[in-house]
C-alpha cells in the first residue's frame, strides 16, 4: 500500500480526495432503494430460501443513552428504558414472523448485533432476545456471534449476559482517545474503560476483539490520531476498523453540533489515514481492503489472502452467505433477489411487526446487470482487482460490457486508470486509498444524481 508522504498518481489529487462517492457496502447503494419492494416482495424472497441454506442475521437496536455527534447510524437517544422495552416486544414479534417464513429452512452461520447500542439492553432482555432467536432459527454449532459494545454501558451482569448469549467477537467503539476530540464529538470514554472491557470479554472466553477507530474528526492531527492508534495497539486487538469520519449533516442533523472549522481538510485527512495505516502495519497487522486490519492468523486476514473477502453493511467480512436477514428498524436484508430495508422509524415499525407483518419500507430488485456490476465493485473494494475472463464467465454479455468499460481510454482519465495484467484489471498501488472512486466508474446509478455521499478519503 502507498505510504505516508508518497505522491498519489494522477492529476488533481486534492479534488479527488474531496470527491463524494459511495462507500459501496452494497450495490446498488441505499439511496437507490425505492418503495416498489414491499413486505409481500420480501415475504416471497424469504419463502424461496433453500433447505439447509446458510444464512446470516443482523439485529439492529435503535437506541443509545447518549447521542454521539459524529454518528450517522439510525438511532435515537433515550434516558428511559420504557421505549426500549416496547421496541424489544415488537422485535420479538418480527423474529417470530421471519422465523416462520424462513428460519427452519436456513441455518444461521453468523449473527451480528448492531445499533445504536445493543449494550443498552438489560441483561434479562439480552437473554430473552437470544432465546427468541434460537427458537425461531436453526443455528450452526459454530455460528459466529458478534456484538457492538459501548464500554460506557458495560457492567458485570452485561458481561455475563453476552457471554451466555454465545458472543464470539466483541467490537468496541473507540473513535479516539484524545479528550479534546472526545468532547467535540460527545463521546467521552477513557482508555482505562476501554481496556477494562477488552480484558472483561477476553476473561469470558471471547476469542476475537475488534476496535473501531476514526480519522478526520474535529481537532484531530496526524500526531494526535497516531497517538490514539499506538494506545489502541497496546490492547492487542485482533482486528482494527479504521474509518474516515463521514460528515453528512444534511443526513444526520445532530452532526451540525460539530463546528466544521474544527474538521481537518482533505490533505490532512489523507495524511492521517496514511500515517495511521503505516503505524498499524508496522505493528504486524495485515491490511484488509480499504479500511480494515487484522492479525495475520485472523480468519479475515486468511480470507483476504485467499481472495474470499466480502463487503456488506458491517464492513469487510469472511461471511460468504448469500442471504443476510436484517431485523429491527432500518435494517437491510440482502438476498439473491435483491435488497429489502425495514422502516427506519420505530413507531411504524412496531405497529406493523406487532400485527404479525413485515416492516419492509423500500428496497431494490436486482437484474443481471446489477449482479455483474455488484460483483466487479465488490472485487475492486476487496481485492483491488477483478478478473476480466471471470466476469465474462459469470455474467456473459454484461461482464463483457464491463471489461470493455475498464479498457475504454475515455474512462481512464484523471489518475483512475486500471492496469491490465493477463486479463486482470488491477488498481495501481498508489491509487488504492481512492478505490471508492475507481469503483464508482462502474456504478450505472451514480450518474443519475440526486444523492449525496461522503468524501472519498
Amino acid at each position: 500500500m502507498q505510504r505516508a508522504g508518497e505522491q498519489m498518481s494522477g492529476a488533481g489529487p486534492t479534488a479527488r480526495l474531496s470527491e463524494a462517492v459511495p462507500r459501496y457496502t452494497s450495490y446498488p447503494t441505499a439511496p437507490h432503494f425505492h418503495a416498489g419492494v414491499t413486505g409481500e416482495t420480501f415475504k416471497s424472497w424469504l419463502e424461496a430460501i433453500g433447505e439447509g441454506e446458510d444464512i446470516s442475521l443482523y439485529v439492529h437496536i435503535p437506541f443509545c443513552d447518549r447521542l454521539c455527534w459524529f454518528c450517522a447510524c439510525h438511532t435515537k437517544m433515550t434516558r428511559r428504558y420504557e421505549p426500549v422495552a416496547t421496541f424489544l416486544d415488537a422485535l420479538l414479534c418480527e423474529i417470530a414472523t421471519v422465523g416462520r417464513l424462513a428460519g427452519q429452512r436456513g441455518r444461521v452461520r453468523a449473527l451480528h448485533f448492531g445499533g445504536g447500542s445493543p449494550t443498552m439492553l438489560k441483561p434479562d432482555d439480552v437473554a430473552r432476545l437470544g432465546a427468541a432467536l434460537r427458537a425461531a432459527f436453526d443455528f450452526a454449532d459454530n455460528a459466529e456471534i458478534s456484538v457492538e459494545l459501548d464500554p460506557n454501558d458495560m457492567d458485570e451482569p452485561r458481561f455475563a449476559a453476552f457471554a451466555a448469549l454465545g458472543m464470539t467477537r466483541a467490537s468496541l467503539g473507540v473513535q479516539d482517545f484524545d479528550p479534546l476530540v472526545q468532547k467535540a464529538i460527545n463521546r467521552e470514554q477513557t482508555f482505562e474503560q476501554t481496556r477494562a472491557v477488552v480484558d472483561g470479554v477476553r476473561a469470558r472466553g471471547v476469542a476475537s476483539v475488534n476496535l473501531d477507530l476514526l480519522y478526520g474528526l474535529p481537532h484531530q492531527t496526524v500526531a494526535s490520531v497516531g497517538e490514539t492508534i499506538r494506545r489502541a495497539l497496546t490492547l492487542a486487538p485482533d482486528r482494527i476498523a479504521l474509518f474516515g469520519y463521514a460528515h453528512v449533516p444534511w443526513f444526520k442533523k445532530h452532526q451540525t453540533m460539530i463546528d466544521e472549522a474544527w474538521l481537518p481538510g482533505p490533505q490532512e485527512r489523507y495524511a492521517q489515514q496514511r500515517e495511521t495505516a503505516r503505524i498499524i502495519e508496522a505493528a504486524g497487522y495485515q491490511p484488509i481492503g480499504l479500511d480494515h486490519f487484522a492479525k495475520p492468523g485472523d480468519p479475515l486476514a486468511l480470507a483476504a489472502r485467499e481472495h474470499r473477502l466480502f463487503r456488506n453493511f458491517q464492513g469487510y467480512t469472511e461471511d460468504s452467505c448469500r442471504t443476510l436477514i436484517g431485523l429491527g428498524p432500518s435494517s437491510v436484508s440482502r438476498l439473491p433477489q435483491g435488497y429489502a430495508q425495514n422502516s427506519p422509524a420505530t413507531g411504524p415499525y412496531e405497529r406493523v411487526v406487532g400485527d404479525g407483518g413485515l416492516a419492509t419500507a423500500r428496497g431494490i430488485e436486482l437484474d443481471d446487470e446489477d449482479r455483474a456490476r455488484a460483483w466487479v465493485i465488490e472485487r475492486l473494494m476487496c481485492d483491488f482487482a477483478f478478473s476480466g475472463p471471470e466476469a465474462v464467465r459469470l455474467f456473459g454479455a454484461h461482464g463483457a460490457r464491463i471489461v470493455a468499460e475498464a479498457r475504454d481510454p475515455r474512462r481512464n482519465a484523471g489518475g483512475q486508470a486500471l492496469l491490465e495484467e493477463n486479463g486482470t484489471f488491477v488498481v495501481p498501488e498508489g491509487e488504492r486509498p481512492l478505490v471508492r472512486s475507481t469503483a464508482a466508474r462502474f456504478d450505472r446509478y451514480l450518474a443519475r444524481g440526486g444523492e449525496r455521499h461522503s468524501a472519498a478519503v
